[in-house]
């Protein structure tokens, strides 16, 4: 009987039901970066709560191969990220996870290690509900609030054959490739309901992050 008392209490504790967010920055010129989307690949497998994003940033396009996925938005993103953690430095690969420090995109450890990091203390598990087809409609529940509500259109897997600079020849798959990126305004506490046309991709999710890059709630489609 002295066992009952601290089952029924971790059986009453709350679990923590939204993934983990995973951004990975890449580049199709970028010879570092496909170990780095191998192992993004690798952990929707090994790692069932987690939503990988690949943002393929345009810094790397050049004449010898520009990245047909590269959107600007992915590499202002990227300096918002350096502008947390107080420097200038963006590189590729790089991840990023749950809003977090960035880490060398290819370094499963580290990588697995943050994942496990993030399970663990979350900033939120606000539940966030979509509903609707070429008009979506996201609704956030009353809550603290201190957060932005971001959309994101992304396909589930692009496989490109690159013609030339540092990867040309290669053929390269990458998942959850990010298409679009739409800040909807703030979410200070009041409930929220927005209904916006579908943005580009496949598939959407919704995050609500926090301007120090705290993700409080995740919901995807």
């Amino acid at each position: 009987m002295k066992f009952l008392v601290p089952l029924l209490c971790l059986l009453a504790a709350p679990a923590f039901a939204r993934p983990v967010v995973v951004e990975l920055y890449t580049s199709q010129a970028c010879s570092s970066c496909p170990p780095a989307d191998e192992l993004l690949a690798s952990l929707v497998g090994e790692q069932k709560n987690i939503l990988p994003l690949s943002f393929n940033v345009t810094y790397w396009n050049s004449p010898a191969w520009n990245d047909k996925d590269s959107l600007q938005i992915a590499t202002e993103r990227q300096i918002w990220y350096a502008g947390l953690a107080h420097t200038q430095n963006v590189y590729t690969p790089e991840m990023v996870v749950d809003g977090g420090a960035g880490l060398v995109g290819s370094d499963r450890d580290a990588v697995t290690s943050a994942i496990t990091a993030a399970e663990a203390a979350p900033a939120g598990d606000v539940p966030i509900k979509i509903s609707g087809q070429a008009m979506v409609t996201i609704a956030v529940p009353e809550g603290a609030g201190g957060a932005n509500v971001l959309v994101f259109g992304y396909d589930s897997k692009h496989k490109t054959t690159i013609g030339g600079g540092e990867n040309g020849g290669a053929t390269l798959t990458e998942i959850n490739v990010v298409r679009s990126e739409t800040n909807l305004g703030p979410w200070i506490g009041p409930s929220l309901s927005y209904t916006v046309p579908r943005p580009a991709g496949e598939h959407l999710a919704v995050l609500l992050q926090g301007d120090d890059g705290k993700i409080y709630g995740v919901a995807t489609e």
